[in-house]
C-alpha cells in the first residue's frame, strides 16, 4: 500500500513538472502494484490462515 501511495504522489509530481514519459512509466508501475494488492487481498480476506499441525517424522 505504501508503494502504491508513493507512486500516486510521484505521478502527481510528474504531471506538475510536465514529465510525460515519466508519467507513463509510473502508471505501468502503479497498475502492477494494484494488481499485486488485489492478488494479496484475494488470497487472505482477513481471516486467519491455517498452517496445519506439525507431524513427527517416521523413524527409519
Amino acid at each position: 500500500m505504501e508503494i502504491r501511495n508513493n507512486l500516486i504522489d510521484r505521478i502527481a509530481e510528474a504531471k506538475g513538472e510536465g514529465w510525460l514519459g515519466e508519467i507513463e512509466g509510473l502508471r505501468v508501475s502503479l497498475a502492477g502494484a494494484e494488481s499485486k494488492i488485489s492478488q494479496i487481498d484475494a488470497k487472505s480476506p482477513g481471516r486467519p490462515v491455517s498452517l496445519g499441525l506439525p507431524a513427527r517424522r517416521k523413524e527409519r
